[in-house]
């Protein structure tokens, strides 16, 4: 529509009336019927109406360069770029006009490139053709270009000065519009007031002042940007002296102080100034509406939200990103509904609320409903449902909006392109991680540290270590996070050494002050390695009280070896502090029930339940044609139970006699060792390993996610499958990814 309207100003400017002193001269030489046939092809240009100005113009005996720009003009009115430029290259004589007239279609319809090599082929030029090209790079942040052009000018207009300066302005070089700026004596006041505004914009509240004192003449658009200029800032006692200094107050210099107030938390001066407007606008109410909605009142924040009498797509946004932020989901949905029209920020801010409170399966089919509106993906959306998929697993559709990114031609900058790689390292599909990572022209810490981490949570060390040595090579600095991810490799893997070098290399080597992250993965590391004592002593040297997640790491190793002395003391601290954990509680009775010590594990038990602490159901799940298939231990609810236990029945007797001997060892209760091995033959994993297995293509790898540790009877036995069915099962459990293939790990049974 704006480029419509361009197009319309120029219009009239082909087709004005010649002026009264040249109106004799003009009638004289020009044929009544050309001048007919010329308003004719205008009326019906202006109306929309090609077909009839192209007969119109066909049926002319003889035709003018007016009647030949009246086409031009009417077809860029109309959006036909095409027909103009053929119009254009038929053209037996043009004048200046029509050279002006395709160059700005050009600058127009941003083809700045086609448009400068016809501004260069120009055999005259005036102004209006200097003017218009500068005023393309102008608009396009072409800024150096734009500059380029104006010194070679050979004269120069107010056009041609405005619109470089608010070119520096736009682009934010606001030291070389300061310089254009004092090359010229005289300058509009539109000028004075873009260059203050600039430089309120960079916050240099002290230069826009200096501006707004040396003004010649000002306007209530100079009082209203030095008012917002200082409210803005934080200062808001000069924002209120102008305010009330200023000759002319209009609605935004009202907004101005009540924006100014919000933003700074005061909310009593903003209601006040709010109640003494003369008239509000939507700004206005939005502005009150979004400080309650900051300070989590949502009560006062709907109070104005439904008295307001012009609610626009913003006060409704404004509204559902406050709920969202309270957690109070499904006032934000019910808003959201209520809306006539929603953008991509409302669709955003739900999209995001659903994912920050759990909902994921609902933010993923909010964002599939968007799709089929046909709303435009944005970052935001895009970042937030790729790390949605990611965190449940969801790698169909994380593939799919990598596809509709590539299809819409977007450039795969950090932003998301660390967004992408991080759902295709959780999902599973490490390779195709490292293939986006390897894309990306260019790499922030983000980028190194998701990759690094991808590898170590996938049990590929070398590969993790490989990335942090390029990331080195590149002259990257890593950081605390990228020093986690390169321990936590070394820990997967069982690089001892290397952890230890890497260890105690942070503070010396890169300035990183070890914290209890990285000391929690070197006491994995030589836990799950057998140096108990190590650890245990490097426990006692930490400079700072050790965290639950360090003690955890003792617990863990301490089951893994059999310590349940060291064991003991490590769950006595995490008792104390965690005393919800049950996943402690678990760990210690895995330990007493290996050590056969079932009377300590009825203990557990009946701590448990006397201080209500609930166990955590275990859960596994696997994507099925963009349906996600959940199963718990002894699942008797899936419509395909069937075929599953069936199948299962199967492999049981087949891994049997493949050497598999079931781990009766992790089951909490003392029965008999055949009622154990029955338990652990349908734990989920088991469950959702046999049904992909039945409908998942033998040539697609197995993706199941389970929400606790894979116990390592399930371990053991997913390893004989793999080498019987031939195929690859990925397995994600909180702590790492298992790659099964031909009877063995990708951890090496290290974990």
């Amino acid at each position: 529509m704006r480029r419509n309207n361009r197009f319309r100003r120029l219009y009239s400017t082909c087709i004005r009336p010649p002026l009264k002193n040249q109106a004799s001269i003009f009638l004289r030489n020009t044929d009544t019927h050309i001048v007919k046939g010329n308003i004719a092809i205008t009326n019906h240009m202006r109306n929309g109406e090609c077909e009839r100005a192209l007969h119109v113009f066909n049926s002319m005996d003889s035709r003018t360069p007016v009647s030949w720009n009246a086409m031009i003009s009417g077809y860029l009115l109309n959006g036909n770029f095409c027909l103009a430029r053929r119009m254009f290259d038929e053209m037996p004589e043009r004048d200046l006009f029509s050279w002006n007239l395709m160059i700005n279609g050009y600058v127009q319809y941003r083809n700045l490139f086609a448009a400068r090599t016809l501004f260069e082929e120009m055999p005259k030029r005036d102004i209006v053709s200097w003017n218009t090209m500068l005023s393309g790079y102008a608009r396009k942040g072409y800024v150096d270009e734009a500059r380029e052009l104006f010194d070679r000018m050979p004269n120069k207009n107010s056009i041609s000065w405005n619109g470089l300066l608010a070119a520096y302005v736009q682009n934010g070089r606001i030291e070389e519009a300061w310089k254009l700026f004092e090359m010229k004596e005289e300058w509009e006041l539109e000028s004075w007031n873009c260059l203050m505004g600039g430089f309120v914009k960079k916050k240099r509240i002290v230069e826009a002042r200096d501006l707004f004192d040396k003004m010649p003449e000002r306007d209530v658009v100079s009082w209203n940007t030095m008012i917002s200029g200082y409210a803005q800032n934080g200062d808001l006692s000069e924002a209120q002296r102008l305010f009330d200094e200023t000759p002319r107050r209009d609605v935004f210099t009202w907004t101005s102080m009540v924006s100014g107030y919000v933003q700074n938390g005061m909310l009593h001066e903003a209601r006040r100034v709010f109640d003494e407007m003369p008239e509000k606008n939507a700004v206005s109410w939005n502005s009150m509406i979004a400080g309650y909605v900051q300070c989590k009142n949502m009560d006062l924040a709907r109070e104005f939200f439904e008295a307001m009498p012009c609610q626009n797509v913003g006060s409704w946004n404004a509204m559902i990103t406050g709920y969202v932020q309270t957690g109070d989901i499904a006032h934000a949905r019910s808003l959201f509904d209520r809306m006539t029209h929603h953008d991509c920020i409302s669709w955003s801010a739900m999209i995001a609320g659903y994912a920050q409170t759990g909902h994921s399966e609902e933010a993923l089919l909010l964002f599939v409903e968007m799709k089929r509106n046909g709303e435009m993906l944005n970052k935001s959306i895009v970042t937030c449902v790729l790390s949605t998929c990611a965190d449940i697993g969801i790698l169909e559709l994380g593939k799919q909006v990598h596809g509709h990114l590539l299809k819409a031609g977007y450039e795969t900058g950090t932003y998301v392109g660390n967004a992408l790689v991080a759902m295709y390292c959780k999902c599973g599909s490490i390779d195709e991680a490292n293939g986006v990572f390897g894309s990306l022209v260019e790499k922030d810490l983000v980028s190194w540290n998701t990759m690094i981490t991808g590898y170590a949570r996938h049990g590929f060390g070398e590969e993790a270590l490989e990335v942090f040595e390029s990331l080195t090579n590149a002259g990257a600095r890593p950081d605390d996070v990228t020093m986690v991810g390169v321990l936590a490799a070394c820990s997967h893997n069982g690089l001892v050494d290397r952890g230890r070098k890497y260890f105690y290399a942070m503070y010396p080597d890169y300035g990183i002050v070890p914290n209890a992250r990285h000391y929690t993965c070197m006491i994995d590391l030589l836990g799950r390695a057998g140096q108990l004592d190590e650890a245990a002593n490097l426990v006692k040297n930490i400079p700072f009280e050790p965290d639950p997640a360090t003690w955890g790491a003792m617990l863990g190793a301490s089951r893994i070896h059999g310590n349940t002395k060291l064991g003991e003391k490590a769950a006595e601290i995490l008792f104390e502090r965690e005393p919800d954990n049950s996943g402690m509680y678990i760990l210690l009775s895995n330990l007493y029930a290996a050590a056969g010590r079932w009377d300590d594990v009825h203990m557990m038990r009946l701590k448990m339940r006397d201080k209500g602490v609930k166990k955590v159901p275990g859960y596994s799940w696997v994507e099925v044609q963009n349906k996600i298939h959940a199963f718990s231990a002894g699942d008797s609810s899936h419509p395909d139970k069937d075929r599953i236990y069936a199948f299962l029945e199967e492999m049981d007797l087949r891994i049997k006699q493949e050497g598999y001997v079931s781990s009766t060892k992790v089951v909490l209760h003392d029965v008999d060792e055949e009622e154990k091995e029955h338990t652990l033959k349908y734990h989920s994993e088991k469950l959702a390993v046999a049904f992909a297995i039945l409908t998942i293509p033998p040539s697609i790898p197995i993706r199941i996610m389970k929400n606790l540790r894979v116990c390592q009877d399930c371990h053991t036995a997913i390893k004989h499958i793999s080498k019987l069915v031939g195929r690859l099962i990925i397995l994600r459990d909180p702590n790492r990814f298992h790659h099964f293939k031909e009877g063995s790990c990708s951890c090496g049974d290290y974990w």
